[in-house]
């Protein structure tokens, strides 16, 4: 089958069947019925995950050495799809708004493409894939990091896994375009919490009470102005996008609950912001009387490619690749790998105007048959 039908099939399946977090039994059973079939090796390193394991050196008769791996992630969100295509999902609830589905299916059409060329030349076979190559399809991307329990399982050091690379789709750019950038490219994300507690008293009486309202507030004005500092030595973002406070309209609030999220690219800059929150949290606290509890998530950290891998893979990739000038605020587990291994992840455009996990997100499958040649570009990596 062609490289683009394959792509399709594969991509209009698995976006039919939409599963979560760990919860993946028919994405599971799919990846299994392509990878079963291939000369691999496929396994279940962890809860959720399924690796497949080409020994190239082996079927070549060439002395034992590493492996490139490749990864992509399986499961969906929990959004009521709205797209409108024919092959819609058949899950309520549940829906590939992520292109995790297209993910897969450059994954599972490379592993076919490797299949091919073992079964074929073996003088051309040994320049197309100089390198072992290891497929990790995992789960929980978008809830709780499964690409950590990944590397926990050890799969990696089983096959001699050195290097890795992934993909993520990406609407802000222009179709089958592949981007990237050495060094940090998506950035460490820490939910953040601050919960105020105050003294209730009825606003006529309001020098009785300790007002957690107006603590919150001040604590947003004070945060805002201490990350247009931060921002000014390197990027970083601390947004609050939820608060809850009080129970009526004329009592002083007793409590103030307060949501948000931080985006920074180093540990760093990291420690500095928590610094900078809980001096702002205690400032703001003190002063109408209140106390607080504040806490930070651990967060996935930031997806930072190694500038020795990237310099191979942007030699190999040519003019193919094009560069991002400045690292993105959004986070993805793929760091976990970068933790690991050394690692590279790219951004693949589907040029649509429905941004990720919009209920009509689409794409072309069209833009996938670009990832799958690089794919194939860096498979031949010595």
């Amino acid at each position: 089958m062609e490289d683009l039908a394959l792509l399709t099939k594969f991509r209009q399946d698995l976006h039919r069947i939409p599963e979560l977090d760990f919860d993946l039994p028919e994405t599971i059973a799919y990846v299994h019925g392509v990878l079963d079939g291939l000369s691999c090796e496929v396994t279940s390193p962890c809860r959720g995950c399924v690796a497949a394991f080409f020994d190239v050196d082996a079927k070549l008769g060439r002395p034992h050495g590493p492996a490139t791996a490749i990864r992509a992630d399986m499961d969906a969100l929990p959004i009521t799809e709205r797209s409108g295509v024919s092959f819609c999902s058949t899950k309520p609830g549940h829906m590939h708004a992520c292109g995790h589905d297209g993910h897969m299916a450059m994954a599972l059409a490379a592993a076919c493409w490797v299949n091919e060329v073992l079964a074929g030349d073996a003088t051309e076979a040994a320049h197309l894939l100089p390198r072992n190559v290891l497929f990790v399809f995992q789960p929980a991307e978008e809830t709780t990091g499964g690409a950590r329990l990944v590397c926990e399982s050890g799969v990696f050091e089983r096959y001699g896994a050195d290097r890795i690379f992934g993909f993520h789709v990406w609407p802000d750019l222009p179709a089958g375009t592949i981007a990237s950038r050495p060094g940090p490219l998506l950035a460490r994300a820490s939910e953040t919490h601050l919960n105020v507690h105050g003294t209730s008293s009825h606003i006529a009486k309001s020098a009785d009470g300790h007002d957690a309202l107006l603590a919150a507030a001040h604590f947003l004005t004070e945060v805002e102005t201490l990350m247009a500092r931060l921002s000014q030595e390197e990027p970083c973002l601390l947004k609050f996008g939820h608060m809850e406070s009080g129970t009526v309209c004329n009592a002083i609030s007793a409590s103030s609950a307060v949501e948000g999220s931080l985006r920074v690219f180093s540990d760093d800059m990291f420690d500095r912001a928590r610094t900078g929150v809980e001096q702002c949290a205690a400032q703001a606290c003190e002063a109408y009387g209140c106390t607080y509890d504040l806490s930070f998530a651990t967060g996935y950290p930031p997806v930072d490619n190694d500038r020795a891998l990237y310099a191979l893979a942007a030699g190999a990739l040519g003019d193919t690749l094009d560069g991002i000038e400045e690292p993105l605020l959004i986070a993805e587990d793929f760091a976990f790998y970068q933790r690991h291994l050394p690692g590279v992840f790219f951004l693949l455009g589907t040029g649509t105007s429905e941004p990720l996990h919009s209920d009509k997100f689409h794409m072309d499958e069209g833009v996938l048959a670009h990832g799958l040649a690089a794919y194939r570009t860096l498979l031949g990596i010595a």
